[in-house]
């Protein structure tokens, strides 16, 4: 049965949001630089990454930064802004794609490092792009139904060892012009750090409300984006077109209950202007409230969001309705929305 998954919630708040960047700028035009044997034998074009992608650059951990360093910063920032004390958290979700190892869990080692009690619940959420939205609904959730009070959600990555593998293997002879394309995505990556900190609405009035939102899967579609440390591969015009086909359906079935044709800010995943073009057209959104970071940052995957709405939250003002929006590989769309 083809549908939405809805979710209000009554008594929640987002009552911080921080990220923390590389400090290492990576241009496309050195990415490009690098892979200019390839080029120039696949015939292509310098500037894609500009051209098609629109994205100018994107960071990446210099030496003596980590991801997972940069995330406990990201929520120990997140803390002193919510004003909440870590031995009143009892709740942390990591988010992030990245990952070092497939045991323990990337939350266990945040948990320690954000010097959080033995009562606070800890674990990873991975659903590709859209993790930190999924995060958020799971935490807001258990806000709600009391088993807890605050909540973190946190995300953390780092795109270096993917983009150098891939870099290698397009340099390869055997690298063929559809190989690459299928590996495009691949290079419009970028590192960084977000965290959010979740309360109760009815203890903190200067809150941002979570009023809820919907959720939509189109996981016929798993196998158009694959991803791992040694590469992501995607038929990125299959992506598109599903992903489009996904968002649409999702938010015309949201209409009746949600009225989101005039929100202060869509605050979207960050993909590329390609993306962020056609999903502006197929649901006519005001193109002016519709921020982007992609062309600075590059695609941070869950960590996009929160990285965009932190930029965001200075242009904010109470009564301001924001909207989270984003598609996932898998594919799985969600939007949710916020009453500043």
């Amino acid at each position: 049965m083809a549908g939405n998954a809805i979710v209000r919630f009554d008594n929640v708040a987002l009552l911080s949001v921080a990220s923390v960047l590389p400090s290492r700028v990576t241009t496309s035009d050195e990415i490009e630089s690098r892979l200019a044997p390839s080029l120039a034998r696949l015939k292509l074009r310098s500037g894609l990454l500009k051209r098609v992608a629109g994205v100018l650059e994107r960071r990446n951990w210099a030496p003596g930064e980590s991801a997972d360093a940069a995330t406990i910063a990201a929520g120990e920032r997140a803390l002193t802004e919510a004003g909440v004390s870590p031995e009143d958290v009892g709740l942390l979700i990591n988010t992030s794609v990245t990952r070092a190892h497939l045991e323990p869990s990337v939350a266990v080692a945040l948990h320690h490092g954000l010097d959080l009690p033995s009562s606070a619940i800890n674990f990873d959420v991975a659903n590709a792009c859209l993790g930190f939205i999924n995060g958020m609904s799971l935490a807001a959730t258990m806000i709600e139904s009391g088993q807890i009070r605050y909540a973190m959600v946190v995300a953390g990555e780092d795109a270096d060892e993917i983009q150098v593998n891939t870099i290698d293997r397009l340099l390869r002879s055997d690298a063929d012009r559809e190989g690459f394309m299928s590996e495009f995505a691949s290079l419009t990556l970028g590192s960084g750090s977000a965290a959010a900190v979740l309360g109760r609405a009815d203890e903190h009035p200067e809150g941002h409300r979570i009023l809820g939102g919907v959720t939509r899967a189109a996981t016929k579609f798993h196998e158009l984006c694959v991803g791992s440390v040694d590469g992501m591969f995607t038929d990125a015009k299959a992506l598109l077109k599903g992903g489009l086909d996904l968002v649409v359906s999702a938010w015309k079935d949201a209409a009746p209950e949600w009225d989101w044709k005039s929100m202060s800010r869509y605050v979207t995943h960050q993909v590329s202007s390609i993306h962020t073009d056609a999903i502006v057209k197929a649901v006519n959104l005001d193109r002016s409230r519709v921020p982007t970071t992609f062309p600075r940052l590059g695609n941070i995957g869950p960590a996009s969001v929160p990285i965009t709405l932190v930029e965001e939250q200075a242009t904010l003002r109470r009564g301001d309705r924001v909207l989270l929006m984003g598609v996932g590989s898998g594919l799985n769309t969600a939007m949710m929305e916020l009453a500043w």
